[in-house]
């Protein structure tokens, strides 16, 4: 590996924008830069969060922010999963079979943990410990529509588990554009213990909100670049939203 395995742009503001599955890279110290599958399928949402990386750069630029993103495929090692978590090391997912990770061992896991996984999330601890009364943003896309399911109609998705500070005001804002189909805690629930905003965000009591946007509308720059525009006069009027409240 020649280089860390994630991507930090720093910016002073009190916003983090982060993105856990911005690439579909394959090291080469893990099967020689492959996992078996074919191209494309490492194109696909299985390997990473299709557009969510672009958005995450230009929105952390919009907020004034600073952005970190993870530089290797979900498939390789998940970061938004805490360790212990089953899905952590994906041997079959939406009907595609991972064929370096079916027989990957403990060892394996253990060493993908050590060289992808902890390097990402002591990047991140460190960008947040050095800013006062963080702000995270995390940014996700998904698919428009799982194998077998039927399409899914949200373009956004707000989700939380527990703190609901930012999220509420923000979903609000949201919902008053009158052609968007907000998901609340859609297509995924908020509620995954260890995840990354579980760790980072949730157990630290900070302000915090997790995006999902529909990978159809940000698949190039110019859509990446618009949702970023969109998104961020609604975060911080949403974040505004949210500390008057607290002060109340």
């Amino acid at each position: 590996m020649t280089h860390p395995p994630f991507h930090v742009t720093p910016r002073p503001g009190r916003w983090v924008v982060t993105c856990d599955h911005a690439s579909n890279r394959v090291p080469p110290c893990t099967g020689g830069g492959s996992l078996g599958l074919a191209p494309s399928d490492m194109g696909r949402h299985i390997a990473w969060d299709v557009g969510a990386a672009g958005v995450t750069d230009a929105l952390a630029e919009a907020l004034g922010g600073t952005a970190v993103r993870s530089d290797f495929s979900r498939l390789v090692i998940d970061p938004n999963r805490g360790e212990d978590d089953p899905t952590l090391l994906m041997r079959l997912y939406d009907g595609t079979v991972i064929p370096a990770n079916r027989h990957a061992d403990a060892a394996e896991r253990e060493r993908r943990l050590a060289a992808f996984h902890r390097p990402y999330h002591r990047a991140l601890e460190r960008v947040l410990a050095e800013r006062p009364a963080p702000v995270v943003c995390s940014v996700h896309s998904f698919t428009p529509q799982l194998r077998g399911r039927p399409p899914r109609p949200w373009q956004v998705g707000v989700l939380f588990a527990g703190d609901r500070r930012l999220a509420d005001p923000l979903i609000l804002r949201l919902q008053s554009e009158p052609d968007l189909v907000v998901g609340v805690n859609e297509p995924y629930g908020g509620d995954l213990p260890g995840d990354a905003m579980d760790r980072h965000a949730l157990r630290h009591g900070r302000l915090h909100v997790l995006i999902e946007l529909r990978s159809d509308l940000i698949s190039d720059g110019a859509g990446q670049r618009a949702w970023a525009q969109r998104l961020a006069p609604h975060l911080e009027a949403a974040l505004e939203d949210a500390e008057n409240a607290r002060d109340g």
